[in-house]
C-alpha cells in the first residue's frame, strides 16, 4: 500500500465546509435545471416558481456567501445576505406550492 499524504490544508474543516457547500450547490442547480425544464415542457408556471426557490435555497445562498466573503464582509453581513436569498427561496417554493 503506498502511503497518501492531504496536506492538513485540504482537511481542515474550512475547506470540508466549502466543498460541502459547492457540493450542495451543484446538486441544487441541477434540481433547479429539471424544474426549470418541466416548466418549459409542461408550460407549468408552478415548475418555474419552484425552479427559482430551489435555484435559491441552494446555488444562490452559496454565491451570496461566497461573494459576501470574497468582498471582505464582516460575519454579521454574511448571515444577513444568506438569510435574504434564504428568505426570498422559501417564498418562491411557497408561492409554488400556493399557485393554482
Amino acid at each position: 500500500m503506498i502511503p497518501v499524504s492531504l496536506g492538513t490544508e485540504v482537511l481542515s474543516p474550512g475547506s470540508i465546509a466549502w466543498l460541502s457547500r459547492g457540493l450542495t450547490a451543484l446538486i441544487g442547480l441541477f434540481v433547479a435545471v429539471l424544474a426549470y425544464r418541466g416548466f418549459k415542457r409542461n408550460d407549468a408556471p408552478k415548475m418555474r416558481l419552484l425552479a427559482l426557490g430551489i435555484g435559491l435555497l441552494t446555488t444562490g445562498v452559496f454565491l451570496a456567501v461566497s461573494v459576501a466573503n470574497i468582498a471582505g464582509a464582516d460575519t454579521g453581513d454574511i448571515l444577513i445576505a444568506r438569510g435574504l436569498v434564504t428568505v426570498t427561496g422559501l417564498c418562491a417554493v411557497l408561492l409554488a406550492l400556493l399557485y393554482r
